[in-house]
């Protein structure tokens, strides 16, 4: 009775190992949206972003310039923002923690310290704080 126990305890970490390398290596969802302008979720700012130095490098660090903008086009000077992200499919986030060095006008920020270790999908996920209050806005990346 115990071999059986064993051996299904084995079966199970290998079927759920299985699932997950699955995942890690299936390629991003054929519709996935990777434009580089949007709408901030609810719809407050509109945000564009751009590396500063394309093609985007995988390993390296780089900065980005993110734009942001009122709804009718003015840009937004006095804005904080914070950045967060990850890979979806395999469940981490950041291998850094990139940061805004402040506004560099017109409504730019630059945004140092983004490495992405690896090829695939990414997302980077902007969080701003400004006088017309606060939102966000995601970017799915893929290398």
């Amino acid at each position: 009775m115990r071999k059986w126990i064993i051996a299904a305890i084995i079966l199970v970490v290998l079927a759920v190992a299985g699932f997950y390398a699955m995942r890690m290596m299936s390629p991003p969802p054929a519709d996935l949206d990777v434009a580089r302008e949007k709408m901030s979720a609810a719809g407050k700012y509109a945000v564009a972003i751009e590396p500063e130095a394309e093609p985007i490098q995988q390993g390296a660090l780089h900065g980005w310039i993110v734009t942001v903008k009122t709804p009718d086009g003015e840009p937004v000077s006095d804005a904080e923002i914070t950045v967060d992200g990850g890979m979806p499919q395999h469940g981490h986030g950041m291998p850094t923690a990139p940061q805004s060095t402040g506004h560099v006008g017109e409504g730019r920020y630059r945004i140092e310290g983004v490495r992405f270790n690896m090829g695939g999908w990414w997302v980077l996920k902007f969080a701003i704080s400004a006088p017309a209050g606060s939102d966000e806005a995601e970017f799915n990346i893929v290398l």
